[in-house]
């Protein structure tokens, strides 16, 4: 049965994942003043910025909200993103890219990897990063944007970006405000609940302040305020798969060049990231509390930071899992607040914009239809699961000798993850299903670069006349070389997006 729409909306929490959702609020909810959207935010309460990589999606998430490019690099002082180098993660001393966007050009039907599988060890074919526009641009310390013509190899680069993560939520901030969302300071002591429903009623503040409202939105971060400890919605531990439960943030100094690049370094019992942006370098250790300590873990940060440590330590704790509903009575947990999957991929902040994405496109009235609860939990389950599998893959496909790794990879691996490996490791086969977030490239890219190489390839790839596929390889490959070896420089680019966003005065302090 049908409710009266919506008019009264409270997020609850501020932070990345609060701010996202109050701006794309005020931009697609707000009606003019129909719905009163208010976000509660306690300066006493820190904010979790785990991670300042994003993934391609972010930048449609930016020119939905209207955002030009160019004023979200400045206010964010963001650079830009072709893919995450990783070192040491097959072996100590292995390295590979994962890039993003296309990956050659696909033959009759044929994936271009299948190709490349069948005439890899032919001499004028070279690696498969050689037909990644990304990944030659990424090793040159060059970037573009993408040629929305089609008629260059330059339709296939991908990129997102690196941020301030606090940055970008100040920015968002200022935009949810202008757009008519109002910012209440205070932190929740007590939240009333209807006897009979179950639903959330209303929030009272330490001041006395009571919020009411009629749909709640938990941006509150691992405490999972609303869904997790008021409504009791149960958190599904995924640790067994992804046992690192600790991670160390440190600032140091900008290193030149700004590489347009993340790189992740394995560790005997975790990983390092490597963000640069253009004030600063971020870095971070993730790391398993179990087998190594917290000293330990910082020593290991500090001895491969490649500049400066500039400001001080920043730790967390953390369970890698997820709540067992994200839509709970008329209580929508979108972010930490949810679920958490380690930042090895950057897609924390891409799961609060799906989270968003679909509660927009499933947005009830005051009666809460089971169907549209079900349908968002199904989503959101599904693209959850699917970026823990690919997670998961990188800690499963490694030969590293040390103990935390030995175990993590005796773990037996969700079925979900072993028909994929299985079928790639046959004939290169990858299947996607459902609303899946990673696309056909990056799984070549991190199966071949975590040492899964199939015995096969596609029977279709047979069909095509091995003496111009490779011609025709080799002339791709020396074409994309050219091209990424004239793009300009990434900090070029950068200083010129800065310019026209009025930030010529950013331009002379940063670059």
């Amino acid at each position: 049965m049908n409710g009266e729409p919506i008019r009264n909306i409270v997020i609850v929490g501020g932070g990345t994942a609060g701010w996202m959702t109050a701006a794309a609020a005020a931009r697609f909810l707000a009606g003019g003043g129909k719905r009163r959207i208010r976000l509660i935010e306690s300066a006493e309460i820190g904010t979790v910025g785990v991670g300042e990589g994003t993934i391609p999606p972010m930048i449609e998430f930016n020119q939905q909200l209207g955002i030009p490019e160019a004023d979200f690099l400045r206010e964010t002082k963001g650079t830009y993103k072709l893919g995450i180098d990783f070192v040491g993660w097959g072996a100590e001393g292995e390295r590979y890219f994962h890039p993003f966007g296309k990956l050659g050009l696909n033959l009759n039907g044929v994936d271009f990897h299948q190709l490349w599988l069948k005439h890899r060890s032919n001499p004028a074919v070279g690696p498969i990063t050689a037909y990644s526009i990304s990944a030659l641009a990424a090793q040159e310390h060059r970037f573009a944007h993408p040629d929305k013509s089609g008629r260059s190899a330059l339709t296939n680069i991908g990129y997102a970006y690196h941020l301030d993560a606090g940055l970008y939520a100040a920015m968002l901030r200022r935009y949810a405000e202008a757009g008519g969302i109002e910012r209440i300071e205070g932190r929740i002591v007590d939240v009333a609940r209807d006897p009979q429903s179950g639903h959330v009623t209303a929030v009272t503040l330490a001041d006395g302040q009571r919020i009411e409202g009629e749909l709640f939105i938990d941006c509150s971060g691992f405490r999972s305020l609303l869904l997790g400890q008021t409504l009791g919605v149960a958190f599904e531990d995924w640790s067994h798969w992804l046992p690192c439960d600790r991670a160390i943030a440190v600032p140091s100094a900008r290193r030149e060049p700004i590489t347009p690049f993340t790189r992740s370094i394995a560790h005997k019992a975790g990983w390092q990231w490597r963000i640069p942006l253009q004030h600063r370098t971020g870095n971070g250790h993730v790391y398993s509390s179990a087998y190594l300590g917290d000293d330990e873990a910082e020593r290991i940060l500090v001895e491969h930071l490649d500049s400066a440590q500039i400001g001080n330590f920043n730790r967390l704790r953390f369970t890698a899992g997820r709540r067992a509903r994200s839509w709970e009575a008329n209580v929508v947990a979108i972010g930490l607040s949810s679920g958490f999957l380690e930042p090895l991929e950057s897609t924390s902040i891409y799961l609060i914009q799906y989270g968003i994405h679909r509660l927009f496109s499933l947005f009830p009235d005051t009666g809460f239809a089971e169907a549209e609860r079900r349908e968002y939990n199904r989503f959101m389950s599904e693209s959850y699961e699917a970026v823990r599998d690919f997670i998961i893959l990188h800690y499963q496909a490694t030969r590293r000798p040390e103990p935390f790794w030995r175990d993590v990879r005796a773990v037996e691996m969700p079925d979900s993850l072993r028909r994929k490996i299985e079928l790639f490791a046959d004939k290169g086969r990858i299947f996607r299903y459902s609303d899946e977030l990673f696309e056909l490239p990056s799984w070549v890219a991190v199966m071949l670069g975590q040492g899964i190489v199939p015995s096969g390839h596609d029977p279709l790839a047979d069909s095509l006349p091995d003496d111009q596929v490779v011609a025709a390889m080799a002339e791709l490959r020396k074409g994309y070389a050219k091209i990424a070896g004239q793009l300009p420089t990434h900090e070029s680019v950068i200083g010129q997006a800065l310019a026209a966003a009025g930030g010529q005065q950013a331009v002379r302090q940063s670059l």
